[in-house]
């Protein structure tokens, strides 16, 4: 029975603690750094006289807000800040491995260096385009209905590439083809085309940016063998994970998003799962202190690195703060507890 291990925290801390070598597959789904915050609020309708929507009929329904999930796609430094865990992903990656880089066209040419300068250009392997065709359609400038997804071979002489597991799809002219080819469909190209997961279908899990499980299947069945181990860093809601279990796959995630944990902590339930808590609500903060500053009688102490007793906290600066002024520091020298 696969296994998932999902980490809570930061995951560059946690890549650091992953095994050289120790993994076949990684898939990533960062952050696009599109400037907001990126929500998606779910709803149901019940039937409902005065209800304000209009259904089949003639029927009304009643639209209730079950809430929204979302996070802050926002960086300034987006590319110092995806360096050192795509080094990491070079690292932990076997020597057979491959790296699917998932992103859109705001930042991929910035990635694409990125990648060549750790990676090597020798390794890139294929640009994909997931093509879909949803949504509102711009009058000023020609709809975006693509991401880009970025294959990196760590040994492009040898990686694994298992053909005969690939999915077929119909032939547009099947009857150009003869009825034996148009039955089995053909292989895929590198333009891949798969509607986003559906607002209403049973997949979605209220998550924004949501990744449709099809398409990660595919890339798991043809780049990683029964005993492979997989990798998502960039979790969200899980998507590649549950593609891992389906295809019978040992996974490890790692999100640090509050939403994203509580939607895999619903979407996991009943199976077969280690949860790894970064945080701890007794943790000893031992002093180190680079710089501090306290203001007046406020004891407000700006912490610019903290080090604990073998425990990674993940506190923010802003946690740190606000655990610092609990405990009313008076000196730069005293040590927190």
């Amino acid at each position: 029975m696969a296994k998932l291990d999902i980490w809570c925290g930061d995951n560059l801390d946690f890549l650091h603690k992953i095994k050289s070598k120790s993994t076949d597959l990684i898939y990533i789904d960062p952050p696009f750094n599109t400037g907001k915050q990126q929500e998606r609020t779910q709803i149901k309708t019940v039937a409902c006289q005065d209800g304000d929507r209009v259904g089949f009929s003639g029927k009304r329904y009643k639209t209730i807000r079950m809430g929204t999930l979302g996070y802050a796609d926002i960086f300034t430094d987006y590319i110092e800040y995806l360096e050192p865990r795509l080094v990491q992903a070079h690292r932990i990656l076997s020597d057979e491995g491959s790296l699917f880089f998932h992103i859109d066209c705001r930042e991929s040419h910035y990635c694409k260096v990125l990648l060549d300068m750790i990676f090597g250009r020798e390794s890139f392997m294929n640009e994909i385009i997931w093509c879909y065709d949803y949504g509102a359609r711009s009058r000023k400038k020609w709809p975006s209905k693509h991401d880009n997804i970025f294959w990196y071979a760590k040994n492009p002489k040898k990686y694994i590439y298992n053909y005969e597991n690939m999915d077929r799809i119909p032939y547009m002219a099947p009857g150009l083809v003869g009825k034996e080819k148009a039955a089995l469909g053909k292989t895929p190209t590198d333009v891949w085309w798969q509607t986003i997961v559906s607002p209403n279908g049973k997949e979605k899990t209220g998550y924004a940016t949501q990744k449709p499980i099809r398409i990660l299947e595919r890339i798991i069945k043809v780049h990683s063998n029964p005993d492979s181990k997989l990798g998502d860093f960039f979790a969200g809601s899980g998507s590649f994970g549950a593609a891992a279990l389906a295809c019978e796959r040992d996974c490890f995630l790692i999100d640090k998003n509050p939403a994203a944990l509580e939607v895999m902590k619903k979407r996991f339930a009943g199976e077969n799962i280690q949860w790894h808590r970064k945080y701890k609500k007794k943790v000893k903060l031992t002093q180190k202190i680079a710089t501090a500053e306290i203001a007046n009688e406020t004891s407000i102490v700006n912490v610019t690195e903290i080090a604990t007793d073998g425990i990674d906290t993940g506190l923010s600066i802003k946690k740190v703060r606000k655990t610092i002024k609990k405990t009313q520091v008076k000196k730069v020298s005293d040590k927190i507890v």
